[in-house]
């Protein structure tokens, strides 16, 4: 009833307090779920360990076996050595001496004859006589049973160990060796050699032995012979065995090694345990700190993500990534409404791109080439090209590219900032025609001013065509009258030629005027300096003999031909020196009034030529609040000035690449300078901008 109980009430609950029971409980299982991991790897790994251990133990007493046995055949090659020259008993007993001082594990060496009777023998020097106390005859039995073995087996042989008492109260375990002598092939004798066992296990094995590990002789049944190093105590020794098979003796070789002490392996356990669980949990907590800490990264990264999302609609350059074999990998909205279409086309699309015009695509290939072959060390300032759009229609573009690094700063490609500067062309294009536009009205003005002049220019030469063509039709009635003309008809001819100058005269002045009025498209030409000024001296002529100026042309003929618009340099001219003119008429009228028309080489470099045109005047000069504002346009200190004149002037030079400025002439007087490039070194230098464009 109880339990029914509980269960309904657990039905009944809300469901959040559901969800938090059923989170306990799989808190609980994983809770036991770990202690039971973390046992079982607690038990596996002790289990391992010992088993390393034991594993490592028996192949050491293997090897020490195998090195025993290698150093006792050894020792059997040394005995076969003293016996081979059929010595002396002397002489024998002598080199046995020499050997038992290199070898201190055999402590008796022994030369017996068939009847095992000993000519000669001897004894080790580090010890006393081991047969001391019992005597050598008390073995006899053990070198009989040994040397007989030895003759079975025509080698050597061992007899079973066995116990010497020593004078100090101790003990000592041997064994014999026989070892049969033959001469001629036949068995003359038997060496014997007494070993002991404990200096075996100290000379043979003992420098190889580690620390904590103790080796020692036993018989099959466990009875210890011999012990070298500490022996293991307690329940954490490990023990390895081994067979030292010898030919009529087999012993057993046992190595002990103690591990850890027994008392603490409780205490281990419990830290061990209780250090993992806590580690554990710390892992538990750090990992749930760490998915806070990446929910929270990929929050931020969704709304940057948003937020790069809504830039990138929101620009309108275009943005445009490429790999490094130059294909598209990303454009935004802006470039596809750029060129009319989809992202999708874009991407998928192999070279050449469909916003590349067929007519062009061999050379943009080419030109992409050289570009993505420059690397990281792109030029930034950018360059123009020509894009088409979905329905074929051509625009320019400007384009900006920069390399593409990755997070390890590997690069990976070309990021392009692509800019639709059609706009930017057709303002400009509305701008040039609005400045002619302005250089026309101040031409026309310039003209007006002028129109005085002109009329009085040509009323010159029309009545000096009217006064010779009334004497022509003098002397042309005459001869009809009657009278005769003169033989070369002198008169007649000189006036017609006359009549020819001052008709070209005044058709040279209405030309200059016509030239200088007329709109027309820019051409820049190559032309002489001088003949810029010839251009200009007739209109600059007539405000001279009005004011009362004095021209003066000085032309440097090193100066080679300059690349300008000449209509549009003929109008500079034609400003500075009515310019210059005007600002002469505030001089005494004792002083004289000289305009210097001057052009010069100017000053050069190893890509670029220039010439110098300088106008010169002895006026009263600029004041320093009109200097400052000198260039500014619809600035004028002529009452029926526009300001438009100097501001014209120095667009018309930096148009041309060129510099205009001014400065102050001692002792009075102002003088303009401006530059315009050779034509030589202007072709040069176009066709470097354009291999740089390209």
């Amino acid at each position: 009833m109880n339990q029914l109980d509980e269960t309904s009430r657990l039905a009944e609950a809300p469901p959040g307090r559901r969800r938090w029971s059923r989170r306990w409980a799989l808190w609980v299982l994983l809770v036991a779920l770990l202690l039971g991991m973390l046992s079982t790897l607690v038990w596996l790994a002790g289990r391992y360990e010992s088993s390393q251990v034991q594993s490592r133990l028996e192949q050491d007493v293997m090897q020490t076996a195998t090195d025993i046995r290698g150093a006792l055949n050894r020792n059997v090659q040394s005995f076969q050595a003293l016996q081979a020259s059929s010595p002396s008993p002397e002489a024998w007993r002598f080199s046995a001496i020499e050997l038992l001082r290199e070898h201190r594990e055999i402590v008796r060496l022994e030369w017996r004859d068939l009847t095992l009777a000993t000519p000669s023998f001897a004894e080790t020097p580090y010890r006393t006589s081991v047969f001391e106390r019992l005597g050598r005859e008390n073995t006899q039995s053990d070198v009989s049973f040994a040397c007989a073995a030895a003759q079975r087996f025509s080698g050597p042989a061992y007899s079973t160990s066995y116990f010497l008492p020593q004078a100090d109260g101790l003990g000592l375990e041997v064994l014999d060796m026989c070892l049969p002598v033959s001469t001629a092939g036949r068995l003359s004798g038997y060496l014997v050699a007494t070993y002991s066992l404990p200096d075996m296990l100290s000379e043979l094995a003992g420098p190889k032995l580690s620390r904590g590990q103790g080796l020692a002789f036993t018989e099959a049944d466990g009875t210890r012979l011999a012990m070298y190093g500490n022996p293991a105590r307690g329940n954490r020794a490990y023990v390895a065995q081994h067979l030292l098979d010898l030919p009529g003796n087999t012993m057993v070789l046992r190595l002990e090694r103690q591990v850890g002490t027994p008392a603490l392996f409780p205490n281990l356990l419990t830290a061990l345990v209780a250090a993992m669980s806590i580690a554990l949990v710390a892992v538990l907590a750090l990992l749930a700190r760490d998915m806070r800490r990446r929910l929270k990264v990929e929050h931020d990264l969704a709304d940057a993500l948003a937020f790069r999302k809504a830039m990138e609609d929101s620009l309108v350059t275009g943005m445009r990534a490429r790999d490094l074999q130059g294909r598209v990998t990303y454009v935004n909205p802006a470039f596809c409404q750029m060129v009319g279409m989809e992202a999708g086309e874009l991407l998928k699309h192999s070279m050449p791109p469909p916003y590349w015009p067929p007519e062009q695509v061999e050379e943009y290939q080419q030109r992409q080439s050289r570009r993505l072959a420059v690397g990281a060390t792109l030029p930034r300032e950018g360059f123009e090209s020509v894009f088409m759009r979905r329905d074929g229609s051509r625009f320019p573009v400007l384009i900006i590219e920069a390399p593409l690094i990755n997070a390890v700063g590997k690069q990976t490609g070309w990021m392009s900032a692509i800019l639709d500067v059609s706009e930017q062309r057709r303002v400009e294009e509305l701008s040039r025609a609005s400045q002619d536009r302005l250089q026309a009205t101040a031409r026309l003005a310039t003209v007006g001013e002028m129109a005085s002049l002109l009329s009085h220019e040509l009323n010159q030469p029309l009545a000096a065509i009217s006064s010779y063509a009334t004497g022509s039709l003098n002397l042309l009635q005459s001869a009809a009258a009657g009278d005769p003309l003169p033989p070369d008809n002198e008169d007649l001819q000189l006036a017609m030629r006359r009549i020819a100058e001052q008709a070209e005269r005044a058709g040279k002045v209405i030309k200059s005027v016509h030239d200088f009025v007329r709109r027309r498209d820019q051409v820049r030409e190559s032309i002489a300096p001088r003949l810029l000024l010839d251009a200009v001296m007739p209109l600059v002529s007539l405000q001279a003999r009005k004011l009362g100026v004095r021209v003066l042309i000085r032309v440097d003929e090193s100066c080679d031909p300059v690349l300008c618009d000449r209509t549009m340099v003929e109008q500079v001219l034609l400003n500075l020196a009515r310019n210059g003119m005007q600002a002469m008429q505030g001089l005494d009228r004792r002083d004289e009034k000289v305009l210097t028309l001057r052009v010069r080489p100017a000053a050069s470099n190893a890509h670029s030529r220039w010439v110098e045109f300088a106008v010169i005047d002895n006026g009263q000069g600029i004041p320093e609040e009109v200097a400052r504002q000198l260039f500014t346009p619809f600035f004028t200190t002529k009452p029926e000035g526009m300001g438009l004149g100097l501001s014209l002037c120095r667009t018309v030079i930096e148009q041309h690449g060129g510099f205009l400025g001014f400065e102050a002439v001692q002792p009075q007087g102002t003088i303009f300078t401006f530059t315009l490039p050779v034509a030589l070194a202007s072709a040069l230098q176009q066709q470097a901008v354009a291999a740089i464009a390209t």
